[in-house]
């Protein structure tokens, strides 16, 4: 079965790759780990280790395969909490959604960013070293910017799941 992922937008016009089982199934075991040899690849997916990597330069040169990431333990870099921020910008302030944006891809304390409805406009994952640290954090981020109206922080207790996996099987998409 072939399915439609919209890989990139040119132009206000989605540029679609077909997947095929074989794909999914790469990408499947790629989830779960990223240095999964081409060898292990082919024995899994069933075909020759020539047509795994033909695969895997097609989903890479295509962006399906966004990134290869190494994924840090954040005790081991002295970075232990973690918070969930919700932000309301102030709407009075000239291009406050640009400005923001910008502002958060360039803080390597914030790992995860989204654009959302209701309340507030964006949420944020942030790490830091302790409370005092991200005290440091919500002044120059938050209070000193006249752009931020409001924010919310919610302190994470304990990880019950962090994986950015996406669902691959058929059935679920």
């Amino acid at each position: 079965m072939i399915i439609d992922i919209i890989i990139s937008i040119f132009s206000n016009k989605c540029k679609i790759m077909k997947l095929s089982k074989q794909d999914l199934k790469i990408l499947e075991l790629l989830q779960i780990d990223v240095k999964t040899s081409v060898e292990r690849l082919s024995e899994e997916v069933g075909l020759s280790t020539a047509s795994i990597q033909r695969h895997l330069k097609i989903l890479r040169d295509n962006k399906v395969i966004a990134q290869e990431v190494a994924i840090i333990s954040p005790n081991a870099v002295n970075q232990s909490m973690t918070f969930i921020i919700s932000v309301q910008l102030n709407r009075n302030y000239n291009d406050c959604f640009n400005y923001f944006k910008n502002k958060v891809k360039n803080n390597n304390n914030i790992q995860q960013c989204y654009y959302i409805t209701g309340e507030a406009d964006f949420v944020l994952i942030v790490t830091a070293k302790d409370m005092e640290n991200f005290e440091e954090f919500t002044q120059l981020f938050f209070f000193s910017d006249i752009a931020v109206l409001h924010f919310k922080t919610s302190v994470v207790m304990g990880r019950t799941k962090v994986s950015l996996a996406l669902p691959l099987n058929c059935s679920d998409i």
